[in-house]
């Protein structure tokens, strides 16, 4: 009897603790709850691995400062020569209209009263041969830059080769309009008539097609 009762006993006492034991799922099974994502652990500011952490974010490729900036052209440096020429040929370039109009003013007069020849023909050909001159001058100095120093220098260097090719056919245009000057009327009035036409024509296409070259120039600011 007294044994029985000890084993009730030790049942009581034991048994509550041995069925939590067994009721208890196993930790493999526990929930934990859902991470807030939009939480911040204030616990870890300043910590030595937080700050390595923030100097290691990598920024986005078009906000990052390029290892190797893009290098400038260096600049065109041009000898003492080339400068020369260059100022040769812009100042006498402002001979060009002044000369032009004071040619076509000359000529058409002397075309349109071919008897009143006398100061005004000497006039026309002096303006003509200075044009010669001043054009003579600015071919040699234009091209010889253009076509020397000048031919590694890219900016405006297309503006630069028009403007030369049209004063070359300008150049052409005015040796053609000096050979077919009317000089005499020894091969009679309808032959002189036709040359003196023709003269006119040479020279009023020579003197536009130079103007324009001019003014491609001088508009373009160069």
């Amino acid at each position: 009897m007294r044994s029985l009762v000890g084993a009730v006993l030790v049942v009581l006492l034991f048994g509550p603790s041995a069925y939590a034991d067994i009721v208890d799922p196993p930790a493999v099974f526990t929930t934990h709850s859902a991470r807030d994502p939009w939480h911040i652990d204030w616990s870890n500011v300043g910590h030595p691995t937080t700050a390595r952490a923030a100097r290691s974010i990598v920024l986005p490729a078009d906000l990052q400062q390029p290892d190797n900036p893009p290098l400038h052209a260096a600049a065109i440096e041009h000898s003492q020569a080339y400068q020369t020429r260059a100022r040769i040929h812009k100042y006498a370039s402002f001979a060009t209209l002044p000369l032009f109009g004071a040619e076509l003013a000359l000529g058409q007069s002397l075309y349109n009263a071919p008897t009143n020849e006398g100061g005004k023909r000497g006039a026309h050909a002096a303006v003509g041969a200075g044009i010669i001159g001043l054009v003579a001058v600015n071919t040699v100095t234009g091209a010889w830059n253009l076509f020397g120093e000048g031919r590694i220098e890219k900016d405006g260097r297309t503006l630069r080769l028009v403007h030369g090719l049209l004063m070359m056919a300008a150049d052409g245009g005015f040796l053609a309009s000096w050979a077919s000057a009317p000089h005499h009327r020894r091969l009679g009035t309808t032959a002189f008539d036709n040359n003196k036409a023709m003269h006119r024509d040479i020279a009023i296409a020579s003197i536009s097609v130079g103007t324009a070259g001019y003014l491609l120039m001088l508009l373009g600011n160069h």
